[in-house]
Formats: structure tokens, C-alpha cells, sequence
């Protein structure tokens, strides 16, 4: 369901796991003046009218874009699902569930990047995706930011404005970032990492990703209809690894060569949890072992929809019950604005894992009361679409965990 549970691989725990080669697919445009008036896709109003993107501080219009109502991302998800059949991939309920959530959390701004571990496996999942993305960014341009990415073996949706604002968050610091030392026993939470090798890495990684994912870029994506040439040229190793197969995909497989950032170190900031493991490539063995002895607190974030995503007990979804990973009984929790009402269903939103004795306060943690503030703010852009946003804390077993 997350990211963040033990033992499925390069997105456990905090792990922190358009092209620069292709043309970002735009509406046709007869004038390349920002804010001129462009045709838009069915069940859409326009989403650029010279608005100002997270420059300044200025983010009153930004906000327009993360407010469609509830009938628009109703209208959504029936695209959604009529491309899944058009295209004949045939998701489990509780596959198709977990998308609806995933697509929606882009959309609305709740989530500048998602993984995609559900749906089938590589490269038959990448096509897929591929195809889905330009099934409905056909039909709707609520849609038209959504990019699929791969590292490595990873694959994740994206939207590649909300992304844009991400990197430039990170790297005027303006979102704190913990990390937990995980090649040593026990693991601790680094004092200074942006002077250690792999921190400063982990920055350079982070600036190539700012020079192919930039707010200027992103602004005049549904604005123009010619090639973004300079995303194309743009000076990064990052682009060694690029291809043009698709203008929905995007191959950054080369940004961690020559490096010793692991992708479930660059997961934990990509996917944009508070605190990240960090380890390098030598050290792999010794954070399998030391994440995999100790108690850890999961962290999960969760969201109820208002009546657009269907409950599971609705002739569109089969029954099924959350697994528990060996999760201790939970926190109580803490809920804000408003509660979930009789028949709604709360959804995992995302996930992720401290060690235990990092995180005794639990959500009461200085910092986990920090990202869910950041995460309400958020939520207030686009709280038509969620009418709850609430964080509970596990604990969890000393258990195997495959990184």
C-alpha cells in the first residue's frame, strides 16, 4: 500500500526510494504568449492563466491548479478507468485502489512523486504506464503534468511541477531533512551530513535534478506548443541516461553512477519523507542488519476522501483487509480538520519508518509535528478532494527488511 513498510524493498522506511530528451506534450497553442486563452481537454478548465509558481513566496494561483471539485476528479477517474480498459490492463481492486489514491495525491498537490510497486513488474510495467499516461492526457488536462520516471529498477508517477518545487524546497532548505546514519550500530541521526562525502553526493545529485526540473520549465509546459529545448540541452549528467521513447517517460537511471548514493537514500528525499537512511554502497550488508535488528515506530499518513474514490465495499472493489506487517497496536491518533463520516474509508496516503529509539516521542517528535504541519498545508489547498488528513505511529518488530 506505501512506500514505507519493512521488507519490500528499495522504498523501506524512510528510504530516501518531462524529459530533458523528449518534448513535454502540451494543448496546441496559437500564440506562445503566457496566459493566452488555449483549448482545453474534456471535463477541464484551464489550468495556466499566468500563474506564478513558488517564486516569492507567491502561491494564491499555484493553488487554482491543486483545486479541481469533486465532480472534476470524479470525471478523473472515470478516464482513468476507461483508459485501464482501452489499453486492457487488468489491476486487482486493491491495485486499481492504490492507483485512484496515487493519481489523485499528484493531482491535487499532495505528492510531488510516487512509487509504483503494484500493477506487474519491469519492463511490463513501465509500458503500461506509459501507455495509461497517454491514454488520459488525451482526454483531460488535469492530467497533463504526470510524467512516469525510472531509477534503476524503480519506477515512479510524477508530476513534474509539484517535483520542481520540490528540488527547490530542498536545496534553499526551506524543508529540513533528517538522516539516520544506517552504517553504523546502532543507527544515529547525523549531526552535520551536508559536510559528510555521501551528503555532499546526495547535493549533487539533487542540483543535476534542479537543472531538469525546474519552475520555469514547468510553467510554460501546458503554455507552449513547441519542443523545450533547453530541457533537452540541459547540462547534467543526468542526461547520459536519458532516452526518447515516449515524451510520458523519463530514465534517470545514470543519476546515481559514479556516486555512492543508494536509490533507497535518494528515495527518502524523492518521495519526500521527513527522515532518510543513509548509507553508501559498501555499507549495504551493514544496513540491511542494522535496520533489520531494531524496533522501529511506522509513521503513516492518511487521507479519506470526499466521495470520489468509491469504498471497497462498492461493487467496483472486492473486500480486502490491510496487512499488518507485525505491527504492534497502534498509537492513539491524531486527526485534522474534521473526521472521517459513516461509510467513508481512510487510505494510506504514504509511509515510512524511524528507528525506535530515534523517534521514543513518536508523533509528538518536533520534527514529525514539523511534516504533518507541512502536510496540512497541503491539504488546505485542495481539502475538497480529502476531507481528512491524519498521521498515526506503530511499532514494528525487529523483522527482516530487504533494502
Amino acid at each position: 500500500m506505501g512506500e514505507g513498510r519493512p521488507g519490500l524493498g528499495p522504498g523501506v522506511g524512510a528510504v530516501g526510494g518531462g524529459s530533458p530528451t523528449t518534448a513535454v506534450k502540451r494543448l496546441p497553442a496559437t500564440e506562445k504568449t503566457w496566459g493566452e486563452k488555449v483549448p482545453t481537454r474534456r471535463g477541464a478548465k484551464p489550468l495556466h492563466s499566468g500563474r506564478v509558481l513558488m517564486e516569492n513566496g507567491q502561491q494564491s494561483q499555484i493553488e487554482e491548479e491543486f483545486s479541481p471539485d469533486v465532480a472534476e476528479l470524479d470525471e478523473a477517474l472515470k478516464v482513468l478507468d476507461s483508459s485501464l480498459s482501452l489499453i486492457k490492463w487488468r489491476l486487482k481492486a486493491t491495485a486499481r485502489r492504490r492507483l485512484h489514491i496515487d493519481v489523485l495525491a499528484l493531482c491535487t498537490g499532495l505528492r510531488p512523486v510516487v512509487m509504483v510497486d503494484y500493477g506487474g513488474k519491469m519492463p511490463e510495467l513501465q509500458e503500461r504506464l506509459c501507455a495509461l499516461l497517454k491514454s488520459i492526457q488525451k482526454e483531460l488536462c488535469i492530467f497533463e503534468h504526470l510524467r512516469v520516471m525510472i531509477i534503476e529498477d524503480m519506477i515512479y508517477l510524477i508530476h513534474v511541477r509539484e517535483l520542481a518545487a520540490h528540488v527547490q524546497s530542498s536545496l534553499n532548505s526551506n524543508s529540513q531533512l533528517l538522516f539516520v546514519d544506517l552504517e553504523h550500530d546502532p543507527p544515529k541521526m547525523m549531526t552535520q551530513p551536508e559536510k559528510t562525502p555521501l551528503g555532499m553526493q546526495l547535493l549533487a545529485v539533487l542540483k543535476s535534478f534542479s537543472s531538469l526540473f525546474t519552475v520555469e520549465e514547468a510553467k510554460i509546459d501546458c503554455a507552449s506548443s513547441e519542443r523545450t529545448d533547453s530541457m533537452v540541452n540541459a547540462k547534467s549528467p543526468v542526461n547520459d541516461g536519458l532516452t526518447s521513447e515516449s515524451p510520458e517517460f523519463i530514465d534517470l537511471s545514470s543519476c546515481l553512477q559514479d556516486t555512492e548514493v543508494t536509490v533507497p537514500t535518494l528515495n527518502g528525499w524523492l518521495l519526500g519523507y521527513p527522515v532518510v537512511y543513509a548509507f553508501g554502497k559498501d555499507h549495504i550488508s551493514d544496513a540491511i542488519y542494522n535496520l533489520s535488528t531494531k524496533p522501529l515506530h511506522i509513521f503513516r499518513v492518511s487521507v479519506c476522501s470526499d466521495g470520489v474514490i468509491r469504498p471497497l465495499h462498492s461493487p467496483q472493489y472486492r473486500v480486502f483487509q490491510l496487512p499488518t506487517y507485525g505491527l504492534l497496536p497502534k498509537c492513539p491518533l491524531r486527526v485534522r480538520n474534521g473526521t472521517a463520516s459513516k461509510g467513508s474509508q481512510l487510505e494510506e496516503l504514504l509511509s515510512f519508518s524511524v528507528p525506535f529509539d530515534l523517534s521514543l516521542g513518536g508523533r509528538n517528535e518536533q520534527w514529525a509535528k514539523t511534516y504533518l504541519d507541512q502536510m496540512q498545508m497541503k491539504w488546505e489547498r485542495c481539502k475538497q478532494a480529502w476531507r481528512t488528513l491524519r498521521m498515526d505511529v506503530r511499532e514494528c518488530y525487529p523483522q527482516a527488511i530487504v533494502l
